[in-house]
């Protein structure tokens, strides 16, 4: 089968979303598939064209910035040649270039599935972020309308989203693909030793971009109430957190509540998959306190229950939904330091009452499993057009 995958940023540009593509692409490719990715040239120092792990990847050049957002007038000439000679289109939102690409689609004859990753809420304030999001709010109408399917993480997000909840007779709910690499005891070591982990420390950890929407003040506002009960804490940081597209004038804001937690408080920026796998191993709890419906699930959080350790996630839609399925960890209300301060602190102090039942979850997560139900939706699809 040939698949076209279009979306704005794809690796190596670090988000939940990239992550989640790349590993379905890797997937898919795997099992015989013809995969090419149609993405923004972000980064000029990448190449137009290159092909990783049987995927390829073209990049049209980006003229203008808008936001987060690309304008690349090029990317419609490469959608009309490219979807002619694929079998489905495979969009993922938020991206301005959807709608037209889904256009494309349709006049090509081919079936269109959209994965809805999230509501685009830029923050409010600025003219350009409110163009932004109603310009991103009706291409994705247009999207949504022209889609066979549209797979969504959740039927919880799903329902609770002012967007998704119109088209609930389309959703096919699919969970993101996790992928924890394998991990020794001298790789944890070595973690460890590069990080300054001492023994006798208690490591929280985050895994994100440091950007408005992850709610990372409030960790940050939780950790001196922690470090009353559990004096060794400590927050390991990992992901971009420096010139974060769009997230300047936060990172300034936020650093002077960072400085002054010292040395409780280590940003280590973005790692390797083995040292991703070490560090989630050397967390005794992680956190995911995003603030609104621009985190719709967390992908970080089912690899820290991979890896053996519980979780602290926002109470929304959607994030709360692998904590309540496993009962490895706690939720709590978004933008509420002191909650979250607490529910770090019963897990800290007690560990072992946070083990919960992952098993099912893990099952249905993996890159193999993910692939499989997207292969699916694709024959399913076919078989109706022929």
């Amino acid at each position: 089968m040939r698949i076209l995958v279009a979306l704005t940023y794809y690796r190596p540009h670090y988000s939940g979303l990239t992550i989640y593509t790349e590993r379905a692409a890797r997937a898919l490719a795997a099992r015989g598939h013809q995969i090419t990715i149609l993405t923004s040239r972000f980064d000029k120092r990448l190449p137009p064209y290159e092909e990783h792990d049987g995927v390829k990847i073209i990049r049209p050049e980006v003229r203008l910035r808008v936001s987060k957002g690309v304008i690349m007038p090029g990317i419609l000439q490469w959608a009309w040649k490219l979807a002619r000679q694929s079998d489905v289109i495979h969009l993922h939102v938020p991206q301005l270039d959807a709608a037209a690409v889904s256009v494309i689609g349709r006049l090509h004859g081919k079936p269109v599935v959209l994965t809805y990753h999230c509501d685009l809420r830029l923050p409010p304030g600025s003219p350009v972020n409110t163009a932004a999001n109603i310009a991103s709010d009706f291409a994705n109408h247009i999207t949504a309308r022209l889609a066979n399917v549209i797979a969504m993480n959740s039927l919880d997000y799903a329902e609770h989203s002012d967007f998704l909840s119109r088209y609930l007779d389309k959703l096919q709910p699919v969970f993101p693909p996790v992928e924890v690499a394998p991990v020794t005891e001298a790789d944890r070591q070595a973690f460890r030793q590069k990080y300054d982990v001492q023994p006798g420390q208690r490591i929280i950890g985050m895994a994100a971009r440091l950007a408005t929407e992850k709610g990372v003040e409030f960790l940050a506002e939780a950790l001196p109430r922690v470090l009353e009960a559990v004096p060794q804490a400590r927050v390991l940081f990992v992901g971009p957190y420096q010139y974060v597209v769009g997230e300047e004038e936060y990172a300034a804001r936020l650093a002077p509540l960072i400085q002054s937690l010292g040395k409780h408080w280590s940003f280590l920026g973005v790692v390797s998959d083995v040292e991703m796998s070490a560090f989630f191993h050397e967390c005794e709890v992680t956190v995911l306190p995003s603030l609104n419906s621009t985190e719709s699930f967390g992908i970080v959080q089912v690899e820290s229950m991979a890896c053996g350790t519980p979780v602290v996630a926002s109470d929304l839609p959607g994030v709360r939904v692998p904590v309540c399925k496993t009962g490895m960890g706690l939720v709590v209300p978004p933008a509420n330091a002191e909650k979250l301060a607490q529910a770090l602190i019963a897990i800290l102090q007690d560990p072992a009452a946070y083990c919960g039942q992952p098993e099912a979850l893990l099952q249905r997560s993996t890159p193999k499993a993910v692939a499989e139900e997207y292969e699916a939706i694709f024959n399913r699809l076919l078989d109706r057009s022929k």
